[in-house]
């Protein structure tokens, strides 16, 4: 093989760019990791947003697919300072009455708080959770024949069937209410199909492995998958933005960490004329606005649950919530949205001694810029009265902001690309390797590449494990 200054150049530094980074690094494969920012994390970053003191979650905080993760779970991370903070409750969810369903470690506590649908959920949620490494294995990454049919058919049963059409097994308001703060996490109308999934999974993990936060703040991951990468012998190189491929050392393969948008400006004019007429097709989902706050004290939740818990699912009814999502589709804004809360430092020190901070997003339609801070500070006031005179200090970010931190959330979508029925395996275009573009020696691992968003770098590894069987 020619000499290159490098095997394989990888162009972004989330989740999946790392992952994709260390999988080859491991096999032998000399490679560069290129940031444009000055850290590296993608999502994964922290930063005092608000006041001197308080760390903040800048994108993603909370992170129980790092731990159902296949490739993380096999990595030595906690070797490189990784560390995960737990709360008693995995997640809570409050109504008007003043009382919460909640999500526990234990499904049988959760189940038995239920109380008549517990049945109905035990049955939904525990083939998942008991088989876990199975259900991972055959669905985060490309599609292919599974390597356990049986428990992949029973899962796939409930899994492509819509979150509304599951909700319908539940006779209380309660459990509905659960239900649609887990599934509201697919930023997809409940209603479409296979928008159960990330309800199930996000269920099962939670059981299996928790719904922790990185002690310290959510840059943890990305330091120490970083520091991994390095004691492998790969290279990292931050402040470089990549506008074409003339940038670029010598090399074999380069692999970027960025949705079509970004890649079709960098790298368009060596795609085929129908590759890259499938990724301006790519569509994108709705977006996100997203707060911080500084507080004086503990969030003051009415239902005792939520003071329990890192995440708090706000929003009220499976029906206010189904609502919330339809209109943030249909590219309407939500009076009463739901509302995806973090409260971190209940349980890791974020903020000066007695002191908090919170964190919080609603969706909204691709590329709004609507100010919803009184709209999400109104829902969590619904749930915990005396919330707003807590607030020192806040920071907002609203949809194109969002773009504007990180080109890949294309209109503030954080997924990398909606995630529904006709691009779940399809992503970023129909092809027998989702991770080659049309072009040899280039491959694309973002989220816009099975299995999609989430911090699990499930997407790095499977396009480092292609770039490997095409290469090297």
């Amino acid at each position: 093989m020619e000499k290159k200054d490098y095997d394989v150049i990888v162009v972004g530094s989330g989740p999946n760019g790392l992952s994709a980074a260390i999988r080859l690094q491991q096999q032998g494969v000399s490679v560069l990791l290129l940031e444009a920012k000055d850290i590296i994390g993608g999502g994964m970053r922290t930063a005092e947003l608000t006041l001197p003191g308080f760390y903040h979650d800048v994108c993603s905080a909370v992170h129980p697919m790092a731990m159902g993760s296949p490739f993380f779970s096999k990595l030595p991370l906690a070797d490189y300072g990784l560390e995960f903070a737990y709360s008693p409750l995995e997640a809570a969810h409050p109504f008007d009455d003043g009382t919460a369903a909640f999500l526990a470690r234990s499904l049988d506590d959760t189940a038995r708080a239920l109380g008549a649908d517990g049945k109905v959920y035990r049955e939904l949620i525990k083939p998942v959770a008991d088989n876990w490494e199975a259900v991972a294995e055959d669905s985060l990454g490309p599609f292919s024949f599974p390597r356990h049919p049986l428990i992949m058919a029973r899962f796939g049963l409930n899994a492509l069937r819509s979150a509304s059409a599951v909700a319908n097994r539940f006779s209380t308001t309660a459990a509905r209410g659960l239900w649609a703060g887990m599934t509201a996490h697919s930023i997809q109308p409940l209603t479409n199909v296979a928008s159960a999934a990330i309800g199930i999974v996000l269920s099962a993990v939670g059981h299996r492995y928790g719904w922790p936060v990185p002690k310290g703040g959510s840059q943890a991951i990305g330091h120490a998958l970083a520091q991994y990468f390095i004691s492998l012998g790969g290279q990292i190189q931050t402040g470089v933005h990549v506008s074409s491929l003339s940038q670029l050392p010598s090399h074999h393969a380069v692999v970027f960490d960025l949705t079509p948008k970004q890649l079709l400006t960098i790298a368009g004019d060596q795609f085929s004329p129908y590759y890259k007429r499938q990724l301006s097709r790519y569509r994108y989902g709705p977006g996100v606005f997203k707060m911080d706050w500084a507080l004086s004290g503990p969030i003051p939740f009415t239902a005792p649950e939520c003071r329990q818990a890192i995440t708090v699912h706000l929003g009220g009814t499976f029906e206010e919530i189904a609502l919330s999502e339809q209109q943030a589709y249909d590219g309407k804004i939500c009076k009463a949205p739901y509302v995806l809360l973090s409260q971190q430092s209940l349980f890791d020190h974020r903020a000066p001694a007695g002191k908090h901070t919170a964190w919080a997003y609603c969706h909204v339609p691709n590329g709004s810029d609507a100010d919803m801070t009184q709209i999400i500070e109104q829902q969590i006031e619904r749930f915990a009265p005396g919330f707003r005179d807590l607030i020192l200090a806040k920071h907002t970010m609203n949809a194109q902001q969002m773009e504007i931190y990180n080109p890949n959330y294309v209109g503030g979508d954080i997924n990398g690309g909606i995630i529904d029925i006709r691009q779940l395996y399809t992503r970023p275009a129909c092809r027998i390797s989702p991770y080659r573009t049309s072009a040899k020696g280039i491959y694309i691992c973002s989220s816009a590449t099975p299995p999609g968003g989430g911090v699990h770098g499930m997407c790095g590894y499977h396009a480092a494990n292609t770039v490997l069987k095409d290469i090297f």
